[in-house]
């Protein structure tokens, strides 16, 4: 195995192979401003991609913008412009939040590029001629907002199952997809891959509930709007959404049907695709199927993340309740919100923000646990030996402790990430920098720092402080980047070892505040009427 990557790595011309990882996320309706609730999607895929960077994956995070269907159409009429000038506009506000999120995305896709909507006729043209879709009539009630069909025994108290608005029957001509075809092939796929859609409860809900009551034949084409991917041989349709919205996954990374790129053959499938848990249903059960009728192999995992909800209840603007990334950003700064989106949003079960929670996790986690511990460290680090401190050999256990605990930080968050428990990933951090904080108290620097025979086991101390959040910074890094980065920049060093090092040397710079405690009730009486 040895000789056969040092063979390898001469034919690369000396470099190592990275192994890739593909990760995407849903691509946002470019209907309006996405709310926090809908930020939470790129953030969470932002945090995997930058960790599995960390751990040296060549990484592909692709996100962007959905942009055909019939409420797009209504909502540039009413506003007086072309569809494309609205989804224009709309892309673009999609994209600033996203970047001023953080996210570190490779590549910003839009179903209106010209590349992805001829890729997307090929696609259409190829299922049908070989079967997969044929032309036919529906008939149905139709949820405008959702771009849904549903059948009466489907609704919800006589309403769109999904978002509780009215439906209305339709009736037009529209080519239809075999779903029905892959029923068994779907069935037995997903109970033979567990792991394919995760949590396990999206598992059991998409089979139980969807797949094995029976797949009806998908409606891919609409005639009643023109805002969409114009099906080439009949002028008359437009392709619908999930035809159009799923495949970006593909045409945007070098895929056609008569040939595919280097680009393609390295990427997919997908290592991991990130997406809410309210269209799981189409991710699993028409995308998979839409693969198989291109003769593709299926993504490797399926993650649907749960809801923020607002005060424990579901984002909505006609109720009102909706909380805006920017406004939040502008309150309160981008990690601080980086920080609750992925700590406060359990893995299988729908998370809450409010205004008061925000400031409580803010003022006890970021600033007391981590900004506190930074600023005491540095400062005394400066205080007692002018910025330059270096590891002695006066150790004790407790510093053993402590370096133990650095050392299986490794192991511990990789796990947790591998399972896509992001917030337990953080909460082991964060359980290492109390313990640090412990370590101070333990260890009473400010008593060792009035004995001069103490002088090499107080260096100690403070180096053992020093190295311990470094170490956490560089954790920290995929969840808050800014601060990680501003963590070293106080520390003034370039370590990026994950362990601890005991022949490191700082030459600190001068500590500032690196989350400030709000005021909760001055932030109540400026900022929330």
């Amino acid at each position: 195995m040895f000789v056969l990557m040092l063979i390898i790595v001469f034919l690369l011309g000396g470099k190592i192979m990275k192994e890739k990882f593909y990760l995407t996320t849903a691509i946002a309706y470019a209907s309006g401003k996405p709310h926090i609730g809908n930020t939470y999607d790129v953030v969470l895929a932002d945090a995997i991609a930058r960790y599995k960077r960390f751990k040296g994956y060549d990484v592909y995070f692709q996100t962007g913008t959905d942009e055909h269907g019939q409420k797009i159409e209504d909502k540039a009429k009413a506003a007086g412009v072309s569809p494309q000038e609205f989804v224009d506009e709309q892309a673009a506000e999609v994209k600033r939040i996203w970047d001023l999120m953080d996210a570190s995305y490779d590549k910003f896709v839009r179903t209106t590029d010209s590349h992805h909507k001829k890729i997307v006729q090929h696609i259409f043209k190829k299922m049908y001629e070989q079967g997969d879709i044929y032309k036919g009539e529906y008939k149905g009630l139709y949820c405008t907002p959702c771009e849904s069909f549903w059948t009466e025994s489907q609704l919800v108290d006589g309403k769109c199952p999904d978002c509780g608005r009215e439906v209305k029957e339709a009736k037009e001509e529209a080519y239809f997809f075999k779903l029905s075809k892959y029923q068994k092939q779907l069935e037995e796929y997903i109970e033979n891959h567990p792991d394919f859609i995760q949590p396990e409860a999206r598992k059991n809900e998409m089979l139980n509930n969807f797949i094995k009551p029976g797949l009806q034949d998908l409606c891919v084409s609409r005639t009643s709007f023109k805002w969409g991917i114009p099906v080439d041989f009949d002028s008359n349709h437009v392709v619908y959404v999930w035809l159009d919205a799923l495949t970006n996954y593909i045409t945007n990374i070098g895929y056609d049907v008569d040939e595919v790129t280097g680009e393609f053959k390295k990427l997919w499938p997908a290592d991991l695709q990130v997406i809410g848990k309210d269209i799981v249903r189409f991710h699993s059960i028409y995308w998979p199927c839409f693969l198989w009728s291109l003769g593709l192999p299926l993504p490797k995992k399926i993650f649907g993340h749960p809801w923020l909800l607002m005060n424990n209840d579901k984002m909505s603007k006609s109720k009102g309740n909706v909380i805006y990334a920017d406004e939040l950003v502008e309150a309160f700064g981008v990690d601080a919100v980086r920080y609750y989106l992925l700590h406060e949003i359990p893995f299988a079960s729908d998370g809450n923000i409010t205004y008061d929670l925000l400031i409580y996790h803010i003022n006890g986690e970021l600033a007391n646990v981590l900004g506190n511990l930074v600023q005491r460290s540095i400062s005394m680090g400066n205080k007692y030996f002018d910025g330059v401190v270096r590891g002695t050999d006066a150790v004790e256990d407790i510093d053993l402790e402590l370096e133990s605990k650095l050392k299986n930080l490794e192991n511990i968050v990789e796990e947790k990430m591998d399972a896509l428990q992001i917030s337990d990933a953080i909460t082991e951090i964060f359980n290492v920098l109390r313990f640090t904080n412990k370590y101070i108290d333990e260890t009473t620097p400010w008593v060792l720092a009035k004995d001069d025979s103490k002088k090499d086991r107080l260096q100690n101390v403070i180096y053992h402080l020093l190295e311990s959040i470094r170490v956490c910074s560089l954790y920290l890094e995929p969840f808050m980047p800014s601060t990680s980065e501003e963590i070293r920049k106080q520390l003034n060093i370039s370590d990026t070892s994950i362990i601890y090092n005991n022949c490191n040397e700082y030459h600190l710079n001068t500590p500032s505040v690196l989350f400030q405690r709000i005021d909760r009730d001055k932030f109540f009486a400026e900022n929330v009427k």
